[in-house]
């Protein structure tokens, strides 16, 4: 087994199994009774990590209780407010810690006379911060976290959501933020894709490098002044689209970006172009002083690129992948429209990463139709054989190409497990969110779960700036990420800033990678879990409990009552999940 990416627990005696799944800098645990079901007095596990070099657990808080138990302002302990869920995802605060997290976890029982009582625990420990493969790709998140009690708990204190992130997109390359924890608030915020962001280019202006940039959002100072300090090493392409509020307009961001760098790059080494439609891509490589590093991913180096949204940056570190992509930059640098680009070696189909014991490679956009991969994807959706994850931006686009019909018959596959979220019009034109859940439903996330209004005990959150970059309201998840099979050696991840669309594919400049390995699919597969997570939730809240009903634990069952645990194995879904996560093998 290999424990990179998972461990087990080894406590025989425990009456359940523990899995644990690492992704970047957060566990999945899952959980499973090993024989039969609980009995009907248990009431949920309890949670607890050590961190590397502690001497103490911490304990996993639990934002609700049983009735009647007072909810403190950061929840209660699991130890008295067990999790009532057999899988469970957790993103400590410090996961950049060096050295393995230990994890235990503890069924609660409860007594006829309410005293809570635990069983027989499993623990397992695991590294969580660090590459993903050593040496050779590293997967890095931003935490999507503005909307979150996370957010409300650790930062609300300090100032509005305003005083860390600019309300408008085209005030970002002035602003400064006023937010009294500020440095602390958006490292935090912007996780390892900034961190791996600002590095690489820190690293790139001290050494004897040479810098290409894509960007299609630019609007974040500390991105820009980086840039100008690499002065005539950096060579970039800036969008100049109409789409939006109008990269291409004179006082955009993007074209004051694009000015400033004329005088540190030289003019000729700064061009602004949109392909067919727009240039979309978010990429970055250094190739030189013993640098050889590309980022691809669905990162925007903006304001809420990095802070707002949840996004992903993917780090290859490859001297072939630097070179391709070099050749590809100039090949979209010298393009003066979209079909040249198209004729173009870099738009003729996959190339190799070039990572040794690691499949991967990666494809630009636009394709001629010869060339374009929707189809293909497709039918690799339609190949999978256990699972689908998927977060996807703007799937009102995917529904034009193969993909989304290839979600939906993966829906209708009974064996298959697919869930994911995904951007749409829901409300008078506005970008909200749809769950797909694993039964073949789509759950509208309304408006107020999107603007932080949900029901007791929980915190009212920021609602995640609603004009910022222009975009409209709900514009949250920008991912565009797929996983298939995340528990099979065939595992494989589709990425990039390519949006699985007809426009994606044949109009715009954009990046696909894919990386058939488990260590990297499974962070994909647990990303994608943690947003479902959030959302389902809240709109199960909504459709059950409504916005003014406390939500409460449940307690043993009386006479003619189900134990809260009822649906993990009376419905199918619920135990193929149940299932799916706690399986060691």
């Amino acid at each position: 087994m290999d424990t990179s990416f998972r461990v087990v627990g080894k406590n025989s005696a425990a009456p359940f199994s523990l899995t644990i799944h690492r992704g970047d800098g957060m566990v999945l645990l899952g959980m499973d009774w090993k024989t039969g079901r609980p009995p009907a007095n248990f009431v949920g596990f309890a949670i607890q990590y050590r961190e590397p070099g502690a001497a103490f657990f911490k304990t996993v808080h639990n934002r609700i209780g049983f009735p009647g138990q007072p909810v403190p302002a950061d929840g209660i302990r699991s130890t008295q407010a067990p999790i009532q869920k057999f899988r469970w995802v957790h993103f400590p605060f410090d996961a950049a810690l060096e050295g393995p997290f230990l994890y235990r976890v503890v069924p609660l029982f409860m007594g006829d006379a309410g005293a809570l009582t635990g069983g027989e625990a499993q623990e397992a420990e695991l590294a969580l911060m660090r590459e993903t493969i050593p040496g050779k790709l590293n997967v890095a998140f931003t935490r999507g976290y503005v909307s979150s009690q996370a957010f409300v708990r650790n930062f609300a204190a300090g100032g509005p959501l305003t005083s860390l992130v600019p309300p408008d997109g085209d005030e970002g390359l002035d602003f400064v933020p006023t937010h009294v924890d500020a440095a602390r608030a958006l490292a935090w915020m912007g996780f390892e894709a900034r961190a791996e962001t600002l590095a690489l280019l820190d690293r790139a202006r001290e050494a004897a490098a040479e810098v290409r940039v894509i960007a299609y959002d630019l609007n974040l100072p500390e991105v820009l002044e980086r840039l100008e300090a690499l002065g005539p090493k950096l060579r970039i392409i800036i969008d100049d689209s109409a789409r939006t509020k109008g990269h291409g307009r004179p006082d955009s961001p993007e074209s004051k970006a694009a000015q400033r760098l004329f005088a540190s790059a030289g003019a000729g080494n700064v061009k602004r172009q949109h392909m067919a439609n727009l240039q979309h891509q978010k990429s970055i490589a250094v190739r030189g002083g013993g640098i050889a590093t590309v980022l691809y991913g669905s990162t925007n180096l903006s304001w809420r690129g990095f802070y707002v949204q949840s996004n992903n940056t993917l780090a290859v570190r490859s001297s072939s992948a630097v070179d391709d992509y070099f050749e590809a930059f100039e090949a979209y640098f010298h393009a003066g429209n979209a079909g040249q680009f198209r004729a173009s070696p870099s738009a003729a189909g996959w190339l190799d990463l070039g990572l040794p014991g690691v499949d991967a490679k990666v494809a630009f956009s636009p394709h001629s139709e010869a060339n374009g991969l929707l189809d293909e994807i497709g039918a690799d959706i339609d190949s999978a054989e256990s699972s689908v994850f998927f977060s996807l931006a703007f799937l009102g686009q995917t529904t034009k190409g193969a993909i989304g019909p290839a979600l939906g018959r993966a829906l209708e596959r009974p064996p298959m497990h697919v869930m994911g979220i995904a951007d749409a019009r829901v409300e008078a034109g506005n970008l909200g969110l749809i769950v797909l859940t694993p039964d073949n439903r789509r759950k509208v996330v309304r408006a107020a779960a999107l603007t932080g209004n949900v029901p007791p005990p929980f915190l009212t959150e920021p609602s995640g700036l609603a004009g910022l970059d222009g975009k409209q309201r709900g514009t949250r998840m920008h991912h565009k990420f797929l996983v298939l099979d995340f528990d099979k050696p065939t595992a494989r991840v589709y990425l990039g800033s390519y949006n699985f669309s007809e426009p994606a594919d044949d109009e715009n400049g954009e990046n696909l990678v894919l990386v058939r390995d488990r260590t990297v699919a499974t962070s994909y597969m647990i990303e994608a879990l943690r947003i479902y997570d959030h959302y389902v939730f809240r709109v199960a809240s909504e459709e059950e409990h409504g916005p003014a009903r406390p939500l409460e634990l449940k307690l043993p069952p009386g006479d003619g009552e189900k134990p809260w645990f009822e649906r993990d194995w009376t419905d199918p879904v619920r135990a193929r999940d149940r299932e799916l996560f706690a399986r060691a093998d």
